[in-house]
Parts: structure tokens; C-alpha cells; sequence
């Protein structure tokens, strides 16, 4: 355990100091994050690629304290530099985006123009490029001991992570908590879209042997059709129906037990963080009326390790503060963050 002597847990969170102001190195830490400032496919609104520095800033405000996991911090939490390279290619990529968004909307042939397609398979390759730099950094991290979580960016930002669990766990299975069902094949015609992270990871990584999604309420004809024909490998929770449940008088206790039943023993869990009600996080890319209280959503992080199940890994993903930081989007995440980092750790 890192040396903890010359620190004051209930002290000012100091810049000087790493993620929630702990004063760990990464050989130092036990968890190591990975920040993945990307929104290269978003559909909507931008602002997820600044999420990473967002919930750094304000994770110096969240007091150490934890009632559900206590003195897990003392591990040791650290949050890499991230790489400026995947930056600038993100920045310009998104332009590419912007013009081929545009182009579709006014009903422009992507394929038969020659520029247009060019420009798309620029942002398919440059987003493969991406997904293999989180694979190795994220395999690195593994292979040197470090537990890993992934703060995005947009949703398509773990896949690279997914895969590198791949190959290190035979099974598992993710508790993907969304307000989107994102399977979709290609969204908009890019392959590594936000809306296709478990389509990709579905298709890609077979040791992912069970997709349970909870809070969904935002989805196509064309998903729908893909989970009722999984043969069980995706469990939906649907926001409409668990609302319905609790109308009539079922308790949320007894809904996150069924979750927790469809999971296999080894589980990732994948947040975007507009599954959540959209008042906790107004300027997401893409929020749904509808969702959770972020104590739901703890609550049932508590069911599952009272279950016994290990979990190996996890991302946040589409926190953004939009053009005029009103607070409470990175306050959000950053306090989504430490629970995420607290649940994994004990």
C-alpha cells in the first residue's frame, strides 16, 4: 500500500496532486485510470472530449469518504496524462465528421462521391487507430498489475479496452447502464460509431458471453430485433418496463437482484452517464427523459458485490459540461467516478 504519512485525507484536494487529490504515482496506485478525450462519431451534441479534464478539475472537491467502501482510496488511484496525439487526431477528425453529418442531412450519396467517401473511411481508419492505441495501453497497464478503468469521451472509447479483457479473462460478462441500446451496425456509416460500442464488442469479443443493459429507453426497430433474437446473450432492463415495475409496487431492491442474476461471475461494467436522469447531466450528448437517481445506481453497484462477483474493469463515458459549465455534469461524473473506482477496488 502506497505511504499515506504526509497526507491529509480531509485536507483541500491540492493541484499539484492526481485524481481526486490523492498524492499517488502510477507505480504508486493500484487502479490506474485512462482518460480517451475523443467524440470523433457523435451524433448530437459535442463536449464529451473535454469530459477527462472536466471530472479531473472538479474530482478535488469529492470528499474521500466513502460509507459504502471506506479507505479503498488507500490503494491508490492515478489518472495517466493521457496522449496529445489522440487529441489533435480527434480535433481533426470531428471536422471530417461535421462536413459528412451535414452531407447526409441534405441527403448527399456518401459512396458515390468520391471526396465524401474518402473523407469516411479517413475517420473509420483514424477511429481504428484509436481503439488499437486503448488496446495496448490498456493491456500494458494490465500485464504491469494495475486494475484499469477508462474515463471518455464518447461511448465508442472502450471497445479497445473490451478486447484487451478479451484476452485475458475466458468469460464475462458487462453491465452496460445507458440510456441507448447502442448495437447498432455502423451508425451513420462509421464503423467504430458512440451508437455501435456493443454491436462492435458483441461482434469482436467472444469471451463477452452475457450484455445485461439496464435503463434503456432510447432505441430502433433494428436493435430491438437484435436483443430479442440473442438467444439470451443480451438481458435488457428497459426504463419503461422498470418504471412500470415499481408503479406497481415492486421494489428496486428486488429488480437489481434479477440484474445481478444475469450476469456471469466476472463483470465489466460500462457507464454512460446519460443513463442516469438527464437533470444529473444536462449537457450529454445525447440525454432522455427518463433514467436513474445516481443512489440507484450505487445501490445496485452494492447488490453486486454482495453477489460475490468480480469486477474487472469498467469506463465513464459521454460527460460533458457544454458551452457554459453550470457544474453539476462534472460534479456527476467525478463523483460517479470515485464510486466506480471504490466498487472495483474492495
Amino acid at each position: 500500500m502506497p505511504d499515506q504519512s504526509n497526507f491529509d485525507p480531509n485536507a483541500i484536494g491540492l493541484l499539484e496532486n492526481n485524481i481526486f487529490g490523492l498524492p499517488f504515482s502510477e507505480e504508486e496506485s493500484a487502479l490506474v485510470l485512462v482518460p480517451v478525450p475523443w467524440e470523433v462519431t457523435v451524433s448530437y451534441r459535442e463536449g464529451t472530449s473535454s469530459g477527462p479534464d472536466h471530472i479531473f478539475e472538479a474530482s478535488l472537491q469529492v470528499d474521500l469518504y466513502d460509507p459504502d467502501y471506506p479507505g479503498e482510496w488507500k490503494k491508490g488511484y492515478y489518472m495517466t496524462p493521457g496522449e496529445e496525439d489522440l487529441v489533435d487526431t480527434g480535433v481533426n477528425l470531428r471536422d471530417q465528421v461535421v462536413g459528412l453529418l451535414d452531407a447526409m442531412e441534405n441527403g448527399e450519396d456518401i459512396a458515390g462521391d468520391e471526396d465524401l467517401a474518402a473523407a469516411l473511411d479517413e475517420v473509420n481508419e483514424g477511429c481504428a487507430v484509436m481503439t488499437e492505441w486503448v488496446y495496448r495501453e490498456t493491456g500494458r497497464l494490465m500485464d504491469n498489475g494495475k486494475k484499469v478503468g477508462l474515463v471518455g469521451g464518447d461511448h465508442s472509447t472502450p471497445l479497445g479496452y473490451i478486447r484487451a479483457l478479451g484476452d485475458r479473462h475466458e468469460q464475462f460478462g458487462i453491465l452496460q447502464i445507458d440510456a441507448h441500446a447502442d448495437l447498432r451496425d455502423a451508425y451513420e456509416g462509421f464503423l467504430f460509431s458512440h451508437a455501435s460500442i456493443m454491436f462492435n464488442v458483441l461482434a469482436t469479443v467472444p469471451s463477452v458471453t452475457k450484455l445485461v443493459q439496464v435503463g434503456i429507453r432510447d432505441y430502433c426497430d433494428s436493435e430491438l430485433e437484435l436483443i430479442n433474437n440473442s438467444d439470451g446473450r443480451i438481458h435488457t432492463f428497459f426504463d419503461r418496463d422498470i418504471k412500470n415495475r415499481q408503479y406497481e409496487g415492486e421494489t428496486w431492491k428486488n429488480i437489481c437482484r434479477e440484474i445481478v442474476d444475469a450476469l456471469p461471475q466476472k463483470v465489466y461494467i460500462s457507464f454512460d452517464i446519460d443513463g442516469l436522469d438527464p437533470k444529473l447531466c444536462p449537457n450529454t450528448g445525447t440525454p432522455v427523459p427518463g433514467g436513474f437517481e445516481a443512489e440507484q445506481v450505487y445501490y445496485l453497484f452494492k447488490m453486486l458485490k454482495s453477489s460475490g462477483r468480480t469486477i474487472i474493469g469498467f469506463d465513464l463515458n459521454e460527460v460533458s459540461v457544454g458551452d457554459e459549465d453550470n457544474g453539476i455534469d462534472a460534479v456527476t461524473g467525478a463523483r460517479v467516478l470515485y464510486k466506480l473506482c471504490n466498487c472495483m477496488m474492495a
